[in-house]
């Protein structure tokens, strides 16, 4: 009974491509002699090798001996075999190398304001891991309200956009990122800084500054509890409008820091006067491949944080 041929099984292992190159360097230099100036090993290593590659392949690849080196014809077709290998190889090389050098050109991103006092700073440390992984990146940041980023994503003048999860839009992409805590505040210059009411009726006798843009409906409700004389299109212009001391109003959490720790401002009824808003990265659904892009989401999404600030 003939005994089964042996045949290759499995990846093909980095020693076994070792051998193979050593082979391919052996019959280009035409016998072990020759190849031991290109390989740089002694003849009896890469005796050792082309013996071990034969019995992992199961062949006799070539002759060698008094009549010199030449090929058996398994040998010649092992030859031809590697050639494909070793340029598929490269190729793939080639191929990885040429998409970390196309990691350049525009990143457009547009961002709602006030968010870089957020303390998880998963927006700004994936920037840091993208300009890292692609120097040439150019990078533009726009402040632009929610509704003027979701436009700007949809018709692609902006790559990717930071939002409140105000609405879903069916031609985008949503990475949720995080949530942030806004609470009611008042100046030290204020009536109630150093005499915080204990009760909301109190709270809504006071002139109190609103926001003028987007809310959800269980946002809106916290400022309808309030007495509103002042509108703002921004948080800035809400922290403007409580540091008159004539206002209270909600700001969030991480942007009124600064005056809190300064002794400038302080929040009230902190447990009842409270809200979060979420907010998410929008990329536009079926966009054109983008290697910055996506090089970005991915590093937003090893950044994930789902903590409330």
């Amino acid at each position: 009974m003939k005994s089964k041929p042996t045949t290759l099984s499995g990846q093909i292992s980095d020693m076994e491509i070792r051998h193979l190159r050593i082979f391919k360097a052996v019959v280009e230099c035409g016998g072990f002699s020759a190849a031991e100036v290109q390989l740089n090993i002694s003849r009896s290593a890469i005796s050792l090798s082309m013996s071990d590659l034969e019995q992992r392949l199961g062949l006799r690849l070539c002759q060698r001996g008094r009549a010199g080196f030449s090929l058996t014809a398994e040998g010649s077709q092992v030859y031809d075999a590697v050639l494909q290998l070793l340029a598929s190889m490269e190729g793939f090389r080639t191929r990885v190398n040429a998409i970390h050098a196309q990691l350049k050109g525009e990143f457009n991103i547009g961002i709602t304001d006030n968010l870089v006092t957020m303390h998880h700073m998963r927006i700004t440390d994936a920037l840091t891991r993208l300009k890292q992984q692609g120097p040439e990146v150019r990078i533009n940041i726009s402040m632009l309200p929610p509704s003027e980023i979701e436009l700007g994503v949809l018709d692609g003048r902006l790559h990717i956009g930071v939002v409140p999860d105000l609405r879903t839009l069916s031609g985008l992409d949503y990475l949720p990122l995080y949530g942030e805590t806004s609470q009611l505040y008042c100046s030290h210059n204020h009536p109630m800084f150093r005499q915080p009411p204990q009760q909301t009726g109190a709270i809504s006798t006071q002139d109190a500054v609103v926001p003028a843009y987007a809310q959800t409906a269980a946002i809106k409700a916290q400022h309808q509890r309030l007495k509103a004389s002042a509108t703002a299109t921004d948080r800035e212009g809400i922290a403007f409008l409580i540091m008159t001391g004539c206002f209270i109003g909600f700001l969030p959490t991480h942007f009124a820091d600064r005056w809190v720790s300064a002794g400038k401002m302080r929040p009230l009824l902190t447990t009842e006067m409270r809200y979060v808003t979420h907010y998410s990265a929008i990329s536009r659904r079926g966009a054109p491949a983008n290697l910055i892009l996506q090089t970005y989401l991915e590093e937003l999404i090893k950044g994930k944080d789902t903590a409330t600030e």
